[in-house]
């Protein structure tokens, strides 16, 4: 994991009011970006780049660890964001 995100969970499981602003960015209009803005309010940089290339590296990994390697992407296996949130409940 990117160790801002490791940070970041960190400190929000130890800090209920943190744990309740990320698990609120589901509804925000665009949560990624309210993701990494709490985030950085928090002292754990982030982009939404880096959240797609740690998405990106997580599914190709995925491909290269298959016997010989998948024949097509596992989308819902590779969402940093989502997989981050789940963490916190």
């Amino acid at each position: 994991m990117n160790p801002s995100l490791d940070k970041l969970l960190k400190l929000a499981l130890e800090n209920h009011d943190l744990k309740a602003q990320l698990l609120a960015t589901r509804n925000a209009a665009d949560p990624l970006d309210e993701f990494c803005r709490i985030a950085c309010e928090n002292d754990c940089p982030i982009t939404v780049g880096e959240i797609f290339t740690l998405n990106q590296t997580l599914c190709d990994n995925l491909l290269k660890s298959t016997n010989g390697g998948a024949t097509y992407p596992i989308e819902d296996w590779a969402d940093a964001y989502e997989m981050f949130l789940s963490a916190l409940i």
